[in-house]
């Protein structure tokens, strides 16, 4: 039978006593009364169905469950005056949520963010990663980084990147790919997600691929983790997946070819004369960044 969360207040009463080991301190330091304090814990003891102190004449300690709750009390009660200083206090000004695609983040982002932070370093950068557009929809953010249209969004917008598409592999695979017909020898990692696949791939390259064979991913960096593993032939779409291929250890199956996606990447956001401070500031070094 699960026990419903406790009132804020028995948990804050709860935490100084705890952290004191008096209901006298808790009672100076919560501007209440001794009495009110030792009546807060008992609701709360009420209502875990447990004693959490062990009381006597002139102090209190705790119980076995007590120290095991109190971790837990203390760093939900931080966590939420951290979110509630972030999202009301003073310090919201000089924060920005930034959603984007996994693989930009991957990618990108993560490259580039301590010359981000090195720049602004007033500036908190939050981010959130979303793997298809559906995703996208979801939650509060100041500024997203979107794979596709940017006309889905009904939004300002700024293009940042393509994409440079080829099929990549393990060395020993790639290396007995001569020319496009040999690529049929192993199976295909398809990404069901994006518009330019294999049969973009083929039909720039001007072959059939009647007799392909498929694997299926639903992201870029699942069919990099496949082809490092043998499982058959990913493409790259640089210059995002770049880091993707590294870690993978994959190499070109065919140097000579490449070709360019069909969609690219944007930044978002919801009105360009109205954004603030920081997300102006990150939406020029962004784009630096990407076109510099």
């Amino acid at each position: 039978m699960s026990i419903t969360v406790p009132s804020l207040n028995w948990l804050r009463v709860f935490e100084a006593a705890a952290r004191f080991q008096s209901f006298a301190r808790a009672a100076e330091e919560l501007n209440m009364s001794a009495a009110a304090v030792s009546q807060q814990v008992r609701a709360l003891e009420e209502r875990v169905g447990a004693p959490l102190f062990t009381r006597a004449a002139q102090s209190v300690v705790l119980t076995d469950l007590g120290r095991a709750y109190l971790p837990i009390v203390q760093q939900s009660l931080l966590s939420l005056q951290n979110a509630t200083d972030g999202l009301f206090g003073q310090a919201r000004e000089q924060q920005l949520h930034v959603q984007a695609e996994l693989l930009f983040c991957h990618g990108i982002l993560a490259r580039h963010y301590l010359d981000f932070k090195e720049s602004f370093p007033e500036i908190t950068l939050l981010l959130s990663t979303a793997l298809h557009m559906s995703e996208m929809r979801h939650g509060y953010f100041d500024m997203r980084i979107a794979f596709g249209s940017p006309l889905l969004h009904e939004a300002d917008s700024d293009f940042l990147l393509g994409e440079r598409i080829y099929p990549v592999a393990r060395p020993d695979i790639a290396a007995a790919i001569r020319e496009p017909a040999d690529l049929l020898a192993y199976p295909l990692i398809e990404v069901t997600t994006h518009r330019a696949g294999w049969a973009h791939v083929f039909e720039q390259m001007s072959e059939t691929q009647v007799l392909a064979r498929y694997a299926y991913a639903d992201s870029t960096l699942v069919a990099m983790a496949m082809a490092s593993e043998g499982v058959g032939i990913a493409l790259a779409r640089a210059p995002v997946s770049d880091k993707a291929m590294t870690q993978a250890g994959l190499v070109p199956c065919l140097e000579d070819f490449e070709t360019t996606g069909r969609e690219g990447y944007h930044l978002i956001y919801p009105e360009r004369d109205a954004l603030r401070r920081p997300a102006r500031a990150f939406r020029d070094w962004l784009l630096d960044i990407c076109q510099g």
